[in-house]
């Protein structure tokens, strides 16, 4: 990923064509078991993966999903690869058809509250819920997770700075402004999750307040 705030951004990664039936089959299977794995992920952490709930939650042969992961580790990054692919299709390339600056930066939190509120995945945002148990443990794992945090951070942050430079909002630092709004949507997450109805409203009045025009 490339290292300035302005040239970061989430994107979905392409697969490699497939034409070979067996092939193809074996992608199906893995998109049916990454599907289970992030909503469990989201609900129990990446630890809370293993070949045998899968197999039990997918309905498929604990063997034939450890032959296409082959340890848990890789199971967990292919997890965190899947879930950023469903994020990326939720909330950032919807954002896309807005103008660069407010017009797209409302759009990405007003698609990442939609994506928390009626969750995409079962326990409500995936890095929320994974972050905290990996945050300790040094390895790929917390690095994937890491890496997809900063790069949708540093989306909010391009847009914000878009703002500033078309004279749409007032100067402000729009890289601590969209660190602080990133811990108010994940706050909301947390939010929501215990049923709290006025927490979507509570977000937007923090999130508008950084955008006073000047």
């Amino acid at each position: 990923m490339e290292s300035g705030p302005d040239s970061a951004v989430l994107a979905r990664r392409e697969p490699a064509e497939i034409t070979d039936k067996r092939l193809i089959r074996g992608a199906k299977t893995r998109q049916t078991v990454l599907r289970h794995a992030v909503d469990i992920a989201s609900l129990d952490g990446l630890e809370g993966l293993s070949f045998g709930r899968l197999a039990t939650d997918a309905g498929l042969s604990k063997a034939g999903i450890q032959t296409l992961f082959k340890t848990k580790e890789a199971l967990q990054l292919a997890a965190i690869d899947y879930a950023r692919d469903l994020f990326v299709d939720a909330v950032v390339e919807p954002a896309t058809p807005a103008p660069h600056g407010v017009a797209r930066f409302r759009a990405l939190v007003e698609n990442w509250l939609a994506y928390v509120e009626s969750p995409l995945f079962a326990g409500g945002c995936f890095w929320v819920a994974s972050m905290p148990e990996q945050d300790s443990r040094p390895g790929p794992v917390r690095d994937a997770l890491f890496r997809d945090r900063r790069a949708w951070v540093r989306t909010l942050e391009r847009e914000l700075r878009h703002a500033v430079t078309a004279g749409e909002i007032v100067e402000i630092d729009a890289e601590l402004a969209a660190f602080q709004i990133d811990a108010v949507l994940c706050a909301t997450n947390t939010a929501l999750r215990l049923d709290d109805n006025d927490a979507i409203r509570r977000a937007w009045r923090v999130v508008d307040g950084f955008l006073t025009s000047p």
